[in-house]
């Protein structure tokens, strides 16, 4: 049996139909910039999101730079955020002047641990950054209550929780912005690259679509210098024959991690994801822990298996962030699981007798 890491061609055949019609009227409609496609997706997002505005973009990495620009963030200022998590989070601070300033990760639920953030907190500190990893929401409660006790502004990176909710409330809505990736393989995810921010501010969404738009909220008007990031129709319209399936994939992944849970659960050198009671956790990634991991990943390699690793090398220790002059012992928890987090796949199609294939070998491996 062969088994990938997510299975895109599956998700496609269900909707084949649906999508390659979408794609044939924008091509016969040669409407791949802006228009109706972007406008309809923007509008339906943003009403499923239950918010006022949705800024589509071109992918998640410009969706966060675009909100730090927007809300002034740059030279002498810091950002707060998760010292694991994927390189866009920090390198947009970078790129919009400011100094990222990273926090461990929570040591069972892999979020920015909550506890320590506030002594990361200084008068350069301007924003955080919390990133909602692997589907499961960080603590909003706390991140909320900092944001207001220190002013600082708050942006929710939802790249891998669309749709995931903190106490019944959507992630995304609790800041001034949240951003969004469609990358193919999301819970959501366009056929090439694709992003967008929500936010139910007026005069930040203004900002935001005109300085997606180089500067301009008119062709030729530009109010300011912008960048040219945008979602074209093509995706656009693939996210459209999709956004009506999203809370059915995620409950079939919320599905697939309980047999997941059940199936694993007695074998001692693995640790099964915990799930927070408070929120709706969506399983972009499905990730255990084992002090074994390297040769769990070739064993289950060698049986058809596909695996992953998110991420290999927390941010703090990566080349790119030398510069900071961090050691392990700024973040032992994000440093220790680095070597024991594996990624054991998950999509909405995967089968009870896939989930049962990778646990029996997971059990053999043990056994062994």
């Amino acid at each position: 049996m062969n088994i990938p890491l997510v299975d895109l061609k599956s998700q496609y055949q269900l909707l084949k139909h649906e999508i390659d019609s979408a794609i044939h009227h924008v091509i016969d409609e040669t409407a791949f910039i802006n228009g109706k496609y972007v406008q309809t997706f923007e509008n339906e997002f943003a009403k499923a999101y239950g918010v006022k505005y949705c800024i589509s973009c071109g992918n998640g990495t410009d969706a966060i730079y675009i909100i730090l620009k927007s809300i002034g963030i740059g030279q002498g200022d810091e950002v707060i955020t998760v010292a694991n998590t994927w390189i866009s989070t920090a390198e947009t601070i970078t790129q919009a002047g400011a100094k990222p300033v990273f926090v461990d990760i929570h040591p069972y639920y892999y979020n920015i641990n909550t506890e320590l953030i506030e002594k990361k907190i200084n008068d350069k500190t301007k924003a955080i950054i919390t990133v909602h990893l692997f589907g499961q929401p960080a603590n909003m409660d706390v991140i909320q209550e900092l944001c207001q006790k220190h002013s600082l502004l708050l942006i929710e990176d939802c790249a891998q929780a669309h749709f995931a909710e903190w106490n019944k409330r959507k992630v995304g809505t609790f800041g001034i912005a949240g951003s969004f990736s469609f990358y193919p393989g999301k819970n959501l995810g366009a056929y090439g690259d694709a992003g967008a921010i929500i936010t139910n501010d007026d005069s930040f969404a203004e900002r935001v679509r005109m300085f997606a738009n180089h500067g301009a909220l008119q062709k030729h008007n530009h109010i300011i210098e912008g960048v040219n990031s945008r979602l074209d129709g093509l995706q656009a319209a693939i996210l459209s024959v999709k956004l009506p399936h999203i809370y059915a994939w995620n409950k079939r992944r919320q599905n697939n991690a309980l047999l997941y849970n059940k199936l694993l659960n007695e074998i001692d050198l693995i640790t099964i994801p915990k799930i927070d009671p408070r929120v709706s956790h969506v399983f972009h990634l499905y990730v255990v822990r084992t002090p074994h991991r390297d040769e769990l990943q070739v064993f289950l390699k060698e049986r058809g298996i596909a695996t992953g690793i998110h991420y290999p090398t927390p941010l703090p220790f990566l080349k790119a962030y030398k510069y900071l002059n961090h050691s392990p012992d700024n973040f032992p928890i994000a440093y220790l699981y680095k070597d024991h987090i594996l990624s054991l796949p998950m999509f909405p199609e995967l089968t009870e007798n896939q989930i049962g294939y990778i646990c029996d070998s997971i059990n053999e491996f043990f056994k062994t």
